[in-house]
């Protein structure tokens, strides 16, 4: 029956120009025809969206932000300065983190609460602040629920408290500048003075806790290093008793004793071993005074002996000399003997005082010797005894030193605190104070509208795409085309009240012969008559005018189509079949007379039920009498002869048929005609509902020529972007005038 089959989807086959299906690729035009189709609601919805926020915005609560700024600065340790008593870690992202928390740890936001009296505040207090309406609701529906249950118990102003410093610190915010130490403290209230003066507040409290936190580790540091110093005194006092009460107990000097000691022990062994050298250096001259040591040694022994010595060998010499030349008799050798003999006597004598001097002297050296040596005996026996006390002493000393040392450097360190918590001050120091704001933070009005502009348009776009995508009813010609493989003949707009004026509708094409209106007339009985007939067939003479479910125009149609073939000059035949709801006597004002009805009971002939047209030369017969059994009405032999005379008549004969879809009489109608034309109303009949009624008409081996688009809005449709709106375009306006 269908000339182009639809898929199992229904969607159609191809892109249909100017709509939009699932599955096809859609151009630039394609969207904004869709767009053009549902500006609409893509309009109501841009509109409407910043509307709402526009309101919703004038019900909130302005809310204020103030910032202060505060640079997070750690003293630097070192060592050749004074130093703060809190060491702190190099400052990283943890460090600059964990300052933030400290900044909105509730610590402060108490403080900040006691302080600008926030608990008498109802932005904080929920127990003041005034419930709306859902609230008052949720709160009368729970008394109800719990009105046989005991009286709740009072607010604990504890927790009443903690419940405004958790609010405080829900107003507070802390944002660490990227890459930076400083903290920008915000806080955000409805009161725009009451923001900035906690903002300032916050980071004050900030600061002076950093201080108080460095003079409260400063005091307990001196604290303990007074105590230090008490005891290490005591330990001193102890170990310098320790060392008198040994020393008084070993009889030990102080100090100088241990040094005499044995400085006295090194210069004895000292005159020692020179007195020894010195009793060698006697006992060698006394020997060779003696004659013990060889003529060398001797010659050595004293100056005097060696002159004495000299002088006896130059008298031995001449003396040997007269004796050789005078001989021993002579006077002057007599007297070199006497003067030689009494040089022997001098040297003799000579040698036998220095032997005795040389005596003396080792005695003495001896007696030295002896001396010393009992005195370093004594002295080494001492500096031995002592050196065996010393031990322990020394050990005491140490301890004592130590302890002196410690106390002094813990005396230093005192000092050092007590200057620090005069010059100590606080890691964090104020950037910028936080002024009252001239706008609110929240709502930020052209921002959110801006937002919910762009909001509305994407949300508009949305909704036109859904509603294109939810839009199952048949739009366009090429809708038909596309979905049913059927022509479409024509595009009969609907001619609003004010067009109509006096006119009725079934009488406007008489009336308006060169209205778009009629112009779409002509066009469908031109495409009834080209659209079949080619290859020798026969031309249909009797067409049932049919729709898918009531209203759709069908009546509307198949008189206004009659009336414009009238006018070609065509015999033409409109007949009412449609008997359980008959539309053409209220249209033709021919209600109450004989029809159709009666011709098939037999109570009239077909002559007496012709009606003739006041406007044209058409002919038509209404329906007659109403009749439930219409059914065998229509397939009894009197309307398969009613039909044989009409045909023998006229040119064109119209049945206008019964709904297809719920109605059994469209079908037989259907069967007994030449073809079937279909009106189906523009974006108002579904899809699933004509094919339905399609199947209906295949299965009564209808011969279903094509479709007509009913009741078009006109201006709706040329704004469609569909190619067929063309006919509706002001520049046709010399062919088709209304």
């Amino acid at each position: 029956m269908l000339d182009a089959p639809t898929n199992a989807a229904g969607s159609m086959p191809g892109a249909a120009s100017g709509g939009f299906r699932p599955g096809a690729a859609p151009g630039l035009g394609v969207l904004l025809a869709v767009v053009r189709r549902r500006r609409l609601p893509l309009i109501a919805t841009i509109l409407l969206v910043p509307l709402v926020a526009w309101l919703a915005l004038g019900r909130m609560t302005p809310r204020y932000s103030a910032a202060a700024t505060v640079l997070y600065e750690p003293n630097a340790f070192s060592v050749r300065e004074l130093q703060s008593i809190l060491r702190v870690d190099p400052t990283t992202e943890a460090v600059m983190s964990s300052q933030a928390e400290i900044v909105r740890g509730l610590t402060i936001a108490e403080r900040v609460a006691d302080q600008l009296h926030l608990a008498e505040n109802p932005e904080f207090d929920a127990v003041l602040r005034k419930p709306g309406l859902l609230q008052k609701g949720l709160k009368q529906v729970s008394a109800w629920l719990d009105k046989d249950k005991a009286a709740p118990a009072a607010a604990d102003p504890e927790e009443a408290r903690s419940a405004v410093a958790l609010a405080v610190r829900d107003a507070t915010s802390v944002a660490i500048a990227k890459s930076s130490r400083v903290l920008e403290i915000t806080f955000t209230s409805e009161d725009r003075r009451l923001a900035a003066a906690a903002a300032n507040l916050i980071a004050a409290l900030y600061i002076r806790d950093q201080l108080d936190v460095k003079f409260a580790a400063v005091r307990h540091a001196t604290d303990w290093l007074e105590t230090r110093v008490a005891e290490l005194r005591r330990d001193v006092r102890t170990a310098e008793e320790r060392v008198a009460a040994y020393r008084a107990s070993r009889g030990l000097a102080k100090g100088v004793q241990a040094g005499l000691n044995t400085e006295q022990v090194s210069r004895l062994s000292a005159d020692l071993t020179q007195a020894r050298n010195e009793m060698a250096q006697v006992q060698a001259r006394l020997d060779s005074a003696r004659g013990k040591t060889g003529a060398a040694a001797q010659a050595a022994i004293a100056p005097s002996v060696t002159l004495l010595r000299s002088q006896q060998e130059l008298l031995g010499a001449q003396l040997q000399s007269m004796l050789a030349r005078q001989g021993p008799r002579h006077p002057e050798s007599l007297a070199l003997k006497s003067q030689y003999a009494e040089a022997s006597r001098s040297v003799g004598a000579e040698i036998a005082r220095v032997v005795s001097a040389a005596a003396a002297e080792l005695r003495a050296d001896r007696e030295r010797v002896s001396s010393l040596e009992a005195a370093l005996r004594s002295a080494t026996a001492t500096q031995d005894t002592n050196d065996q006390a010393q031990v322990p002493l020394n050990a005491l000393e140490r301890d004592s030193e130590a302890s002196r040392t410690l106390l002094q450097s813990v005396l230093e360190r005192v000092q050092q605190t007590v200057q620090q918590n005069a010059i100590e001050t606080p890691d964090a120091r104020l950037i910028s104070a936080a002024t009252p704001p001239s706008q609110p933070s929240f709502p930020r009005a052209v921002p959110l509208l801006a937002a919910a502009s762009v909001f509305g348009l994407f949300f508009g776009l949305l909704l036109a795409y859904l509603l294109e995508l939810a839009d199952a009813t048949f739009r366009s010609g090429q809708d038909v085309r596309d979905l049913l493989g059927l022509p479409c003949f024509a595009l009969v707009p609907e001619i609003p009240r004010r067009a109509l004026r006096r006119y009725r509708i079934g009488d406007y094409i008489a009336y308006k012969p060169l209205s778009p209106f009629a112009e779409q007339l002509r066009a469908l009985r031109a495409g009834l008559w080209l659209g079949v007939g080619a290859g020798g067939a026969v031309r249909p003479q009797i067409i049932a005018v049919t729709a898918a479910r009531p209203a759709e125009g069908k009546t509307t149609v198949a008189l206004a189509l009659a009336r414009a073939a009238a006018l070609a000059g065509e015999r033409v035949a409109l007949v009412d079949c449609d008997i359980r709801e008959p539309g053409l006597g209220r249209l033709m004002v021919s209600e109450g007379n004989l029809g159709l009805v009666d011709c098939l009971l037999g109570h009239a002939a077909l002559s007496d039920v012709v009606r003739h047209d006041r406007l044209t030369n058409m002919d038509f017969i209404p329906a007659g009498a109403a009749e439930i059994h219409s059914l065998g009405l229509l397939m009894s032999d009197a309307m398969t002869d009613i039909l044989l005379a009409l045909r023998e008549t006229y040119d064109l004969v119209l049945l206008d048929a019964p709904p297809a879809f719920a109605m059994a009489d469209a079908r037989i109608l259907a069967r007994l005609s030449d073809a079937t034309l279909l009106c189906l109303r523009w974006r108002s009949t579904p899809r699933n509902v004509v094919r339905d009624a399609l199947d209906l008409l295949d299965h009564a081996h209808a011969h279903l020529i094509g479709v007509v688009l009913t009741r078009v809005d006109v201006r709706a449709h040329l704004r469609s972007g569909f190619a067929d709106a063309e006919v509706y375009h002001p520049r046709y306006g010399g062919y088709a005038r209304p």
